[in-house]
């Protein structure tokens, strides 16, 4: 895995940090982008690792995708793996959803999956091995109450993921996608968390190095003739609420 490169997306904290941090244990240069850059900087360590750079990174802006493409070319010379991992959750019944609001996850979720898609093809196509991995949410395949904006933009996230698999293959890029079930990450206050804990067949929530090991294994050449793939990693979560 020496010399790859990758750009990972919502990196400052929770499962992007630690996608970040197990990507770089094999060996993978990491541009790391995230909204939040002072927590960014402090959570990748400055520059004291040589193989990661911060960027701040609005996901919903094209000119932030071009600018963190330009830094993994400038700084590592190119990229061989996206990872669009940054994304927002809203709760709320479905008579009381704000428009606004709506529209802010769909732009975070499904839109900055399209830019950033957009933005490292270039780059991807000229890579050896290249790989695209979103992470989107189990509630990509079965929804849940008094989250529609949420759980729309992570179904059309699943749609364009299978779109891009299919238009990208013949430049060989693979792309897949991982839906994690319950994680504990800051997206979840402390009686969420608690709450959740009973959710999975595993009885426990997962970890964000539980979806990092997923997350790195599709970026990976062992998953070579996996395209348009998609991995549940949710402690079979989907199985005890069906």
């Amino acid at each position: 895995m020496e010399g790859r490169v990758a750009l990972v997306t919502g990196a400052a904290r929770g499962q992007g940090l630690a996608i970040v941090r197990r990507l770089r244990r094999d060996g993978i240069k990491v541009v790391a982008g995230d909204v939040l850059a002072n927590e960014l900087v402090s959570a990748i360590g400055g520059t004291r690792d040589p193989g990661a750079r911060a960027v701040e990174l609005d996901v919903t802006s094209e000119d932030g995708w071009a600018g963190a493409v330009r830094l993994a070319e400038r700084e590592f010379g190119g990229l061989n793996i996206l990872v669009n991992n940054a994304g927002i959750c809203g709760r709320a019944p479905l008579t009381r959803e704000d428009p606004r609001e709506f529209e802010r996850l769909w732009r975070v979720n499904c839109l900055g999956l399209l830019l950033g898609m957009q933005a490292a093809v270039p780059l991807l196509r000229r890579a050896d091995e290249p790989a695209i991995v979103n992470n989107l949410s189990n509630v990509a395949i079965r929804a849940f109450p008094r989250h529609a904006s949420y759980t729309s933009s992570k179904w059309a996230a699943r749609g364009l993921t299978q779109a891009a698999a299919l238009e990208l293959a013949e430049l060989g890029i693979r792309v897949n996608a991982v839906l994690p079930g319950p994680v504990d990450t800051p997206m979840h206050d402390a009686r969420t968390i608690e709450r959740l804990r009973g959710a999975t067949l595993l009885g426990r929530i997962g970890t964000p190095a539980d979806i990092a090991e997923v997350v790195a294994f599709l970026a990976s050449p062992a998953a070579g003739f996996m395209t348009g793939a998609e991995l549940v990693a949710d402690g079979g979560q989907g199985l005890k609420i069906g």
